[in-house]
Protein backbone atom coordinates (compact mmCIF):
# COMPACT_ATOMS: atom_id res chain seq x y z
CA UNK A 1 0.00 0.00 0.00
CA UNK A 2 2.81 2.33 0.41
CA UNK A 3 4.37 4.40 3.31
CA UNK A 4 1.49 6.30 5.11
CA UNK A 5 3.06 10.04 4.48
CA UNK A 6 3.23 9.28 0.92
CA UNK A 7 -0.66 8.47 0.92
CA UNK A 8 -1.82 11.42 3.42
CA UNK A 9 -0.82 13.72 0.57
CA UNK A 10 -4.21 12.66 -0.85
CA UNK A 11 -6.21 13.68 2.19
CA UNK A 12 -7.10 17.55 2.24
CA UNK A 13 -6.13 19.11 5.64
CA UNK A 14 -4.79 15.84 7.08
CA UNK A 15 -2.83 16.51 9.72
CA UNK A 16 -5.67 19.70 10.82
CA UNK A 17 -8.12 16.87 11.04
CA UNK A 18 -5.41 14.60 12.70
CA UNK A 19 -5.31 16.85 15.55
CA UNK A 20 -8.58 18.33 15.51
CA UNK A 21 -10.70 14.70 15.47
CA UNK A 22 -7.53 12.47 17.41
CA UNK A 23 -7.32 10.15 14.50
CA UNK A 24 -3.75 8.49 13.67
CA UNK A 25 -2.68 9.11 9.95
CA UNK A 26 -3.20 5.50 10.15
CA UNK A 27 -6.96 5.23 10.55
CA UNK A 28 -7.31 8.93 8.65
CA UNK A 29 -6.22 6.70 5.50
CA UNK A 30 -8.67 3.92 6.59
CA UNK A 31 -11.58 6.31 6.91
CA UNK A 32 -10.61 8.05 3.44
CA UNK A 33 -10.73 4.54 1.58
CA UNK A 34 -13.78 3.72 2.93
CA UNK A 35 -15.06 7.61 2.18
CA UNK A 36 -13.69 7.24 -1.73
CA UNK A 37 -15.64 3.45 -1.68
CA UNK A 38 -19.01 4.92 -0.61
CA UNK A 39 -18.69 7.62 -3.11
CA UNK A 40 -19.75 5.73 -6.18
CA UNK A 41 -20.03 8.55 -8.34
CA UNK A 42 -16.39 10.15 -7.18
CA UNK A 43 -17.40 14.28 -6.78
CA UNK A 44 -15.42 13.70 -3.19
CA UNK A 45 -18.96 13.84 -1.15
CA UNK A 46 -21.47 11.79 -0.21
CA UNK A 47 -25.23 11.90 -0.11
CA UNK A 48 -27.83 10.41 2.22
CA UNK A 49 -28.08 7.71 -0.68
CA UNK A 50 -24.52 6.67 -0.26
CA UNK A 51 -24.95 5.87 3.63
CA UNK A 52 -28.15 3.91 2.71
CA UNK A 53 -25.99 1.25 1.09
CA UNK A 54 -23.89 0.56 4.40
CA UNK A 55 -25.37 -2.85 5.70
CA UNK A 56 -24.57 -2.03 9.44
CA UNK A 57 -26.30 1.36 9.07
CA UNK A 58 -29.19 -0.28 7.28
CA UNK A 59 -29.68 -3.30 10.56
CA UNK A 60 -29.24 -0.58 13.30
CA UNK A 61 -32.63 0.75 14.85
CA UNK A 62 -30.98 4.11 14.91
CA UNK A 63 -28.75 4.11 11.51
CA UNK A 64 -31.42 6.61 10.06
CA UNK A 65 -30.84 8.87 13.11
CA UNK A 66 -26.44 7.85 12.75
CA UNK A 67 -27.04 8.87 9.06
CA UNK A 68 -29.08 12.12 9.58
CA UNK A 69 -26.27 13.13 11.86
CA UNK A 70 -23.82 13.60 9.48
CA UNK A 71 -26.31 15.90 7.16
CA UNK A 72 -27.11 19.26 9.30
CA UNK A 73 -30.67 20.87 8.33
CA UNK A 74 -30.24 21.72 5.11
CA UNK A 75 -26.96 19.90 3.60
CA UNK A 76 -27.57 17.32 1.56
CA UNK A 77 -24.21 16.63 0.95
CA UNK A 78 -20.71 15.77 2.98
CA UNK A 79 -17.15 15.91 2.20
CA UNK A 80 -14.48 14.11 3.91
CA UNK A 81 -13.64 16.54 6.49
CA UNK A 82 -17.05 16.76 7.61
CA UNK A 83 -17.65 12.53 7.37
CA UNK A 84 -14.15 12.11 9.80
CA UNK A 85 -15.66 15.02 12.28
CA UNK A 86 -18.69 13.21 12.95
CA UNK A 87 -17.10 9.36 13.42
CA UNK A 88 -15.11 11.33 15.84
CA UNK A 89 -17.97 11.18 17.94
CA UNK A 90 -17.34 7.44 18.08
CA UNK A 91 -14.14 7.18 18.97
CA UNK A 92 -12.83 6.24 22.36
CA UNK A 93 -11.64 8.82 24.71
CA UNK A 94 -7.78 8.93 24.97
CA UNK A 95 -7.08 7.90 28.90
CA UNK A 96 -3.89 9.29 28.14
CA UNK A 97 -4.66 12.88 27.72
CA UNK A 98 -5.55 15.33 30.00
CA UNK A 99 -8.97 16.61 30.12
CA UNK A 100 -7.86 20.13 28.33
CA UNK A 101 -6.14 19.07 25.75
CA UNK A 102 -8.93 16.70 24.95
CA UNK A 103 -11.73 18.85 25.09
CA UNK A 104 -11.45 20.49 21.93
CA UNK A 105 -11.43 17.01 20.39
CA UNK A 106 -15.07 15.76 18.59
CA UNK A 107 -14.77 12.96 20.88
CA UNK A 108 -14.38 14.47 24.52
CA UNK A 109 -17.27 13.54 26.75
CA UNK A 110 -18.82 16.93 26.34
CA UNK A 111 -19.09 16.87 22.51
CA UNK A 112 -19.85 13.24 22.52
CA UNK A 113 -22.76 13.98 25.05
CA UNK A 114 -23.98 16.20 22.80
CA UNK A 115 -24.17 14.30 19.38
CA UNK A 116 -26.06 11.43 21.21
CA UNK A 117 -28.27 13.83 22.62
CA UNK A 118 -29.27 15.70 19.14
CA UNK A 119 -29.51 12.01 18.01
CA UNK A 120 -32.57 11.24 20.44
CA UNK A 121 -34.19 15.23 19.88
CA UNK A 122 -35.29 14.44 17.00
CA UNK A 123 -37.82 17.29 16.88
CA UNK A 124 -35.21 19.69 18.00
CA UNK A 125 -36.83 20.95 20.84
CA UNK A 126 -33.80 20.68 23.20
CA UNK A 127 -35.57 18.05 25.03
CA UNK A 128 -35.76 14.39 24.59
CA UNK A 129 -39.20 13.11 25.54
CA UNK A 130 -39.95 9.47 26.09
CA UNK A 131 -41.28 8.53 22.89
CA UNK A 132 -38.13 9.68 21.33
CA UNK A 133 -36.15 7.75 23.88
CA UNK A 134 -38.56 4.78 23.02
CA UNK A 135 -38.40 5.17 19.63
CA UNK A 136 -34.38 4.85 19.58
CA UNK A 137 -34.02 2.38 21.60
CA UNK A 138 -36.78 0.11 20.02
CA UNK A 139 -38.53 -0.08 23.48
CA UNK A 140 -41.70 0.69 23.03
CA UNK A 141 -43.59 -2.09 25.27
CA UNK A 142 -46.94 -2.45 26.51
CA UNK A 143 -45.58 -2.73 29.65
CA UNK A 144 -44.45 0.83 29.58
CA UNK A 145 -47.93 1.94 27.67
CA UNK A 146 -49.91 0.41 30.30
CA UNK A 147 -47.56 1.71 33.37
CA UNK A 148 -45.95 5.02 32.19
CA UNK A 149 -42.52 3.72 33.70
CA UNK A 150 -40.27 1.37 31.60
CA UNK A 151 -39.34 -1.98 32.71
CA UNK A 152 -36.43 -2.66 34.90
CA UNK A 153 -35.10 -4.62 31.44
CA UNK A 154 -35.28 -1.33 29.34
CA UNK A 155 -34.02 0.61 32.00
CA UNK A 156 -31.13 -1.89 32.42
CA UNK A 157 -30.80 -1.52 28.57
CA UNK A 158 -30.66 2.33 28.54
CA UNK A 159 -28.19 2.69 31.09
CA UNK A 160 -25.60 0.26 29.21
CA UNK A 161 -26.35 2.17 26.06
CA UNK A 162 -25.37 5.18 27.52
CA UNK A 163 -22.43 3.90 29.11
CA UNK A 164 -21.14 2.39 26.25
CA UNK A 165 -21.16 5.48 24.19
CA UNK A 166 -19.27 7.80 26.16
Amino acid sequence: MGSSSSNMNHIPNAQELMQETGFSAAHLLRLYERFEFLDRDGKGELSPDDFEAVRELALNPIGGRIIEAFFPQGQETVDFASFVRVLAHFRPNDPNRKDGAQQDQANSRTRKLKFAFQLYDQDRDGKISRNELLQVCGCKTRHFEQHKQPSNKTSSMLTSLICSFI
